[in-house]
């Protein structure tokens, strides 16, 4: 190679620019002149705006995941609030429910209760309140134990009744309670007296009849003046009912060409699966007055033989 192509420089690594200081100062002196403009003259606001818009797409591309996650957190944790507050209406319905209902059971007692207490003070026997307990066990009867005994006063045979009319007759007494048969129990009967036409008659009980049980007004001819929606009372003859009770309703009349006698259904006033709160009278035969003793007239004295 000829001598006169050579370069004469020096080679690239051993070239020597600026010095890092230099540079620094440079720099830094660029940077505060850029600061100041910036702050004085807003020379750089177009060039960020210009930056912003262009980086904002992957700015909010690389913001979803985490806007997910939190979003994500924040649905779950409302879901989780959502439910709580679900479960809390649920309950907080429940006990307003049954609040309703006590008070409305309340009520019908109260209205009951009153209704018990007017007719005490329409009545003229003697009569004193008491609850029932609970229904007797045997299936084929229709008894009730009322909270009233002998320690209260209270005789078999006594008459019970509730604010619609009369509910059954006291059975079987104990010290503390008592059972009372009801009216529509197979083996119960009641002297009636037709309020309309005054006819007088038995009515049986009849558990078989309807939901609840009924009664059949019983050994009436077929030609009988009975018809449906007769009210029917207690006659008084029986000395244990007092008179003018209401009892039952007639509700169906069967009139048969073969048969002497008519099938006659009525229906209790009385409540006879609800009753709760009933009044015991005290018997009739207790309350009648003394019969006078039969005045027996003064025997004949016999005459003596004459002598």
């Amino acid at each position: 190679m000829p001598l006169g192509t050579l370069e004469r420089s020096a080679p690239p690594f051993f070239k020597q620019g600026p010095s890092a200081l230099s540079r620094l100062a440079v720099y830094s002196a660029l940077a505060l002149f850029l600061m100041v403009a910036d702050a004085r003259f807003h020379i750089t606001g177009p060039l960020r705006q210009a930056v912003a818009a262009v980086l904002y797409p992957v700015q909010w591309l690389m913001l979803q995941p985490v806007e997910m996650a939190r979003h994500g957190s924040g649905y779950f944790q409302s879901l989780q609030a959502a439910q709580q507050e679900l479960d809390t209406a649920r309950k907080s319905m429940v006990v307003m429910g049954q609040r309703a209902h006590q008070a409305e059971q309340l009520a019908l007692e109260n209205s009951r209760l009153r209704q018990l207490l007017a007719l005490r003070d329409r009545l003229e026997t003697p009569a004193q309140a008491s609850e029932v307990i609970y229904d007797t066990a045997d299936p084929y009867t229709r008894r009730v134990v009322i909270d009233r005994g002998q320690m209260a006063g209270v005789e078999p045979g006594s008459p019970v009744m509730d604010e619609a009319g009369v509910l059954g007759q006291v059975t079987r007494v104990f010290p503390l309670v008592s059972e009372v048969t009801l009216l529509v129990d197979r083996d119960q009967a009641i002297p009636v007296l037709n309020i309309r036409t005054g006819v007088r008659g038995v009515a049986y009980g009849d558990p078989v009849a309807g939901h609840g049980g009924g009664m059949e007004l019983r050994f009436m001819p077929a030609n009988a003046d009975v018809r449906e929606d007769d009210l029917l009372t207690t006659s008084g003859v029986d000395g244990l009912y007092p008179s003018g009770l209401p009892v039952a309703r007639v509700v169906r009349v069967e009139r048969r060409a073969d048969s002497a006698f008519a099938r006659i259904y009525c229906a209790p006033l009385a409540q006879v699966q609800g009753a709760r709160h009933v009044v015991v009278l005290q018997p009739l035969a207790e309350n009648a007055l003394p019969r006078p003793e039969p005045v027996h007239p003064p025997a004949a004295k016999r005459g003596g033989r004459k002598g």
